[in-house]
C-alpha cells in the first residue's frame, strides 16, 4: 500500500512516498480502508519536529473509510461499517489499523469525505466552544484564522450558540469567506490593529473569549482584546509557538489563559463518542457546513503541506488515497 513517511524532521521535502504491506488488525483493533485523509496543522508540527516523535513515522492522525477487518474481541464495529478516527498515528496511507475504541461510526447521511475533513477540526471546535470555555448567547468572541479548517467551524458553531463573532483573517478573499460563514465583524490582521478594532467594535469592553490557533503573531493582540475576566484559549501554532508569559501579565484584568489539546478532552471512548455525536448533530442540523476547499492525491502530500503552511488553503484539505 502507498504510505507517506518521514525519516527525519524538516520541511515538506521530508515527506516520502513508500510502499508498505497492508497491516492486519490485532486484538481490539480494526483495519480501515481509507477513502479520505484529513490534513491538519498538527501534521506539520510533527513533520518539523516542533512536536517530537520517534522516527521514522507515517504522518497523519485523521481519516475516514470502510472497515475491512476486525480483530479479536471487537464488537464495536463489523466489516463494511463506515468509520472515522482522529488521534491514531499513520493516516497518510491507503489502510490503517486503529484501536476500535478510538474510532467512531459515521452516520449514513454524513459523507466519508466530510467526516475525514471534519472530525479532528470539528471535535476541536466542540471542546473549545462547549467545554474549554462554554460560549453562551449574547457573548462576543474573537476567532483568529476564521477562514481556516478549525476557524471556519468555530465561526459557524459560535453563531449557532448565539454569540457575536469577530473574525480575523489574512486576506480580502478570506474576509469574504469569514463574512459568508456568518462572522459579524471581520478584521484583516496583517493590515489592521486587531486589539484596537476589537475595542472599537465592543465599545472598549473587549471580548469574553479569544480562540487563537495562530500563536506567535496574534498572541499579544489576543490578550489586549479580552474583557475583564476574559479567557484566552491558544490552541495552535500556525505562526509559531506563543511566547512565554509571566502570570503577573494576566493580573491587569484578571485574565485566564489556557493551552488545551483535543486529546485531553476525548480521553475515554465515552468522551470521544459524546464529542463526535455533538459534531455530527450540528452538521446534520445544517448549522455548520464543512467546506472542503481543496484536495490532493495522497502521493502529493508535500504540495498539500506547502499550501497549508503558506496559508494558501481555505477551509478543510483532504488527501485522497
Amino acid at each position: 500500500m502507498l504510505a507517506i513517511r518521514i525519516s527525519q524532521n524538516g520541511g515538506p521535502e521530508m515527506l516520502e512516498a513508500i510502499d508498505l504491506p497492508v497491516p492486519a488488525p490485532g486484538p481490539g483493533e480494526i483495519l480501515v480502508r481509507h477513502q479520505a485523509v484529513g490534513l491538519n496543522f498538527i501534521d506539520t508540527y510533527q513533520r518539523s519536529g516542533l512536536y517530537k516523535l520517534t522516527l521514522p513515522l507515517v504522518l497523519g492522525l485523521e481519516a475516514a473509510g470502510v472497515v475491512e477487518a476486525v480483530g479479536e474481541g471487537v464488537d464495536r464495529f463489523r466489516p463494511g461499517d463506515r468509520a472515522a478516527y482522529s488521534g491514531s498515528q499513520g493516516a497518510y496511507a491507503q489502510y490503517s489499523v486503529v484501536p476500535a475504541g478510538r474510532a467512531v461510526k459515521v452516520p449514513d447521511d454524513v459523507s466519508l469525505e466530510t467526516a475525514a475533513a471534519a472530525l479532528l477540526k470539528g471535535m476541536t471546535a466542540e471542546f473549545l466552544l462547549r467545554r474549554c470555555f462554554r460560549v453562551e448567547p449574547g457573548q462576543t468572541v474573537l476567532i483568529h484564522a476564521a477562514a481556516g479548517g478549525v476557524g471556519s467551524i468555530l465561526v459557524q458553531w459560535a453563531k449557532a450558540l448565539g454569540a457575536t463573532v469577530i473574525a480575523t483573517v489574512g486576506s480580502e478573499a478570506k474576509a469574504k469567506v469569514a463574512a459568508d460563514l456568518g462572522a459579524d465583524h471581520v478584521i484583516l490582521y496583517d493590515h489592521e490593529d486587531v486589539a484596537e478594532r476589537v475595542m472599537g467594535i465592543t465599545g472598549s469592553a473587549g471580548v469574553a473569549v479569544v480562540y487563537d490557533g495562530v500563536g506567535l503573531t496574534t498572541f499579544e493582540a489576543s490578550l489586549k482584546s479580552l474583557a475583564r475576566r476574559g479567557y484566552l484559549v491558544t490552541y495552535g501554532n500556525a505562526s509559531g509557538p506563543a511566547p512565554p508569559i509571566a502570570p503577573l501579565v494576566l493580573a491587569g484584568k484578571s485574565l485566564f489563559l489556557s493551552r488545551p489539546r483535543l486529546f485531553d478532552y476525548i480521553v475515554t471512548t465515552a468522551e470521544l463518542d459524546e464529542s463526535a455525536a455533538a459534531l455530527f448533530a450540528v452538521l446534520r442540523s445544517g448549522a455548520v457546513k464543512i467546506d472542503i476547499g481543496q484536495t490532493f492525491p495522497l502521493a502529493e502530500a508535500r504540495a498539500a503541506h506547502e499550501a497549508l503552511e503558506a496559508r494558501r488553503t481555505v477551509g478543510a484539505t483532504l488527501l485522497i488515497p
